[in-house]
């Protein structure tokens, strides 16, 4: 197995390899779409405009060039096809398989982290995917999703998305499940009504 110097950081005093490397080792005992949410995961980064800004661990160019520099690495055909399919902006796992069941259905490819501004200029929403020609939002509800406060924000949420013209489409883990997630419906329909037509 070959190292490159940049492959190799040390982190606290621990020698440890770049995230693009243990990206490119994962690729031989991931999935495909594991492979995908892992490197979505390294990717994503948003400014200072999100409630919580967040900094990439590295690159799609750097794993683009981490698949190019080891031609001959164990799962590498598969490395070259997750990182086609890798975007920055998916903030959890189940956001990076919803994108990936849309497209696979032949739905347009979803904007992550879609930033909606108010009037005066200032963000008003941050949908975890829209489609901002059809004014639609897509919001993954994780667990942390049933606590009573934010509960309260996700109506305040809505509420805010319905005033700004935007329809508002949540989804939840039992929409992702099976082979014919539930979710793919539910976006399907949602963007019928605001004119979306298959080709």
């Amino acid at each position: 197995m070959t190292f490159f110097p940049d492959e190799v950081v040390e982190l606290d005093g621990v020698r440890l390899t770049s995230p693009a490397r243990t990206w490119l080792d994962l690729a031989s005992v991931l999935g495909l779409d594991e492979l995908v949410v892992a490197g979505d995961f390294l990717v994503c980064g948003h400014g200072p405009e999100f409630p919580v800004p967040r900094e990439a661990l590295c690159s799609i160019a750097e794993l683009q060039a981490m698949v190019a520099r080891h031609p001959g690495n164990r799962g590498v055909r598969k490395a070259r096809a997750a990182v086609e399919l890798i975007r920055v902006g998916a903030d959890s796992p189940p956001e990076t398989r919803l994108r990936l069941a849309l497209i696979r259905a032949g739905l347009p490819e979803p904007a992550l982290n879609e930033v909606v501004w108010g009037a005066a200029g200032a963000p008003v929403l941050w949908p975890d995917a829209a489609y901002p020609e059809w004014r639609i939002a897509l919001q993954y509800e994780g667990a942390h999703h049933n606590g009573q406060d934010q509960y309260l924000r996700d109506i305040r949420r809505a509420d805010t998305a319905a005033i700004f013209g935007w329809l508002e489409v949540r989804v939840s883990r039992l929409d992702l499940a099976g082979e014919h997630p539930a979710a793919v419906s539910k976006v399907r329909a949602a963007l019928q009504s605001r004119g979306w037509r298959a080709r």
